[in-house]
């Protein structure tokens, strides 16, 4: 870090306002940070021109929206004719008769949505027509779908068809077989993939392709391995580019191994073709921040800052997040003013982040207005959102407001995870609600949500608490017979 240097202040009074996502309006956020000690400067009456023409505007953002949705509904029907008319027309005299377009758009969609099943059957049909040649494109998007979709083996057969049919086996599709083992932890597979391929003519690995066997290397904290690619690498004269750097950056600084993460950083600046990004620096000031180095994290913010980096919303947020959970509220609260002023917009994050600050503070009333702003900008909360409402309320003791919030999600469409639930568990739990903790597993199985072990600990641990031996002894009985059906999948996530 010391080939950096720059100016002592975190927040800079400029900054080149370049983002895609800046906020266009240019009235004032409401005052989020008053909870937080930040001073406020006063608030601006508005009149009633003003007021007039606010209202102008939303009904016609109102508009809009509603001639948005027709035309959303309109192609979401077309599409769903067109499902129809691949089903209607498969068959022993029509299957082979299929429109191009309307097949391959078919897949595509597919493809995008992550819905292997479907793709594939697809990608059946479209080999039974009579216009249909082998197309190495379409296998390698296939197989990186099975890939994102941990069917690594489903891949690996398109793969060996794909060479039946006389397509070109080149870098490019051996990277993406590669991936889906990669992605499913098949390390062993995919390392020997990797040694097919410097023995292949024309599919000799590039950068690209040690880099997503790094990052996989990485996830499961394999990192003896990750040291061996880059030797490995370095043997074939391939240069790790800036992608390659701010995986290992990111992830060391995830796995809290600062001193790989910084030798990284270092070896990075020393070589002139990878320029550190805002990518660099976000994963530096998360690692730091996320362990509340927040003197050494605001160091490394002034450094890359001169060094001409420009800060993201993702880069506030990360600062939002650190200083939220190091209790700073002062230096929050500067955080949000400098995003007022140059006119960051909120995203999801960002609420989710401050809510979750106010809620830990105990200050409810600022919590539960960010939470109704939110959705009055038509933010959709998520379980992040909820789990921080629920949280809160359990600490302060507020059984009334944790089923508020239940009686919100039967009304909404949020997708809920078990994550959410145990959540509400312990919320209950802590507060010795032992009727309501144990109807959560009721409306867990409603929710389709299964319960884990975390579920059955954070009961157990609230029954000890409250002096329940018989439910306690349930609940290790409930987790040994728990533990015999679902075994540890060993992780180091």
């Amino acid at each position: 870090m010391a080939s950096l240097s720059g100016p002592t202040n975190p927040f800079p009074p400029t900054i080149n306002r370049r983002h895609g996502k800046a906020h266009t309006r240019e009235e004032p956020l409401p005052e989020h940070a008053s909870a937080l000690a930040l001073p406020q400067k006063g608030t601006t009456r508005i009149d009633t021109a003003k007021l007039k023409e606010r209202e102008m505007r939303e009904r016609k953002e109102e508009v809009n929206r509603k001639i948005a949705s027709r035309k959303a509904i309109s192609i979401i029907l077309r599409r769903e004719a067109t499902k129809a008319v691949i089903e209607k027309k498969r068959g022993p005299n029509n299957s082979k008769k299929l429109l191009p377009r309307t097949v391959l758009e078919a897949l595509h969609e597919r493809i995008t949505a992550l819905r292997w099943e479907s793709a594939l059957k697809v990608f059946e049909l479209l080999r039974e027509q009579l216009w249909y040649r082998p197309n190495s494109g379409i296998y390698i998007k296939l197989i990186v779908m099975l890939g994102k979709c941990k069917q690594p083996e489903k891949a690996h057969s398109l793969f060996l068809v794909m060479i039946d049919e006389g397509c070109a086996v080149n870098r490019e599709v051996y990277t993406a077989l590669l991936s889906a083992y990669s992605r499913s932890g098949l390390l062993d597979k995919a390392f020997f993939l990797l040694e097919q391929m410097k023995s292949t003519p024309n599919c000799c690995p590039d950068v690209f392709t040690y880099s997503i066997l790094i990052k996989s290397c990485l996830q499961v904290h394999a990192f003896d391995k990750v040291q061996s690619l880059l030797y490995d690498m370095e043997s074939q004269g391939i240069k790790p580019n800036t992608i390659t750097y701010n995986t290992l950056i990111d992830a060391y600084g995830k796995a809290k191994r600062f001193t790989e993460m910084e030798s990284s950083l270092l070896e990075m600046l020393r070589k002139r073709e990878c320029e550190p990004d805002v990518w660099t620096m976000n994963s530096t000031l998360r690692a730091f921040g996320s362990s509340g180095q927040i003197e050494t994290m605001e160091k490394c913010y002034e450094k890359f800052q001169s060094a001409g980096i420009q800060p993201s919303i993702k880069t506030f947020n990360i600062l939002l997040d650190s200083y939220g959970k190091a209790g700073n509220y002062e230096k929050m609260g500067a955080v949000m003013e400098y995003m007022q002023k140059y006119h960051f917009s909120w995203t999801l994050v960002t609420y989710n982040v401050v809510i979750d600050a106010f809620g830990r503070a105990g200050d409810l009333k600022q919590m539960e207005f960010l939470f109704r702003l939110m959705q009055s900008e038509r933010i959709k909360p998520n379980c992040v959102t909820l789990c921080s409402l629920v949280r809160a309320y359990g600490q302060a003791g507020k059984v009334e407001k944790i089923g508020g919030v239940l009686r919100y999600i039967e009304n909404s469409d949020v997708t809920l995870d078990t994550v959410f639930f145990n959540c509400v568990v312990d919320a209950y739990g802590m507060m010795g609600c032992f009727a309501e903790m144990k109807g959560v597993l009721e409306m867990m199985e409603r929710k389709g949500c299964k319960p884990d072990k975390i579920t059955y600990r954070t009961m157990s641990k609230a029954y000890s608490i409250g002096g329940m031996t018989s439910h306690v002894k349930e609940m290790r009985g409930v987790l040994a017979s728990f533990e015999k059906t679902s075994p540890d999948k060993h992780s180091n996530f």
